[in-house]
């Protein structure tokens, strides 16, 4: 159906969950930020592909160097575009990342 259900609940240990869709190799990385609102960021890297590794302050890649903010725009090369990001919904307990638009 497109879309990703995670338990609000399940931010009480932390701002950053990390969901694995169902037939992806991809993690989607799902923040709390400060004002109560979500970002959820694809970590694929848009250089070359390779999936990214999660730190507090952003996102890096293995394969090149290539490193993202936790807004998923670069802050070092090669990669050039940002990450992609999905459209989050917040619906009684739940928080709902849209995968299709």
């Amino acid at each position: 159906d497109n879309k990703l259900i995670i338990p609000a609940d399940t931010f009480a240990k932390g701002p950053l969950v990390l969901v694995r869709p169902k037939d992806s190799y991809y993690s989607i990385a799902l923040r709390k930020k400060e004002d109560n609102t979500y970002t959820a960021l694809l970590l694929k890297c848009t250089h070359q592909d390779n999936q990214l590794t999660a730190a507090s302050d952003g996102f890096s890649c293995s394969l090149h160097g290539s490193a993202f903010n936790s807004d998923g725009q670069v802050i070092k090369g090669p990669a050039e575009r940002a990450l992609k990001s999905y459209p989050v919904s917040v619906e009684a307990n739940s928080i709902i990342i849209h995968t299709k638009a």
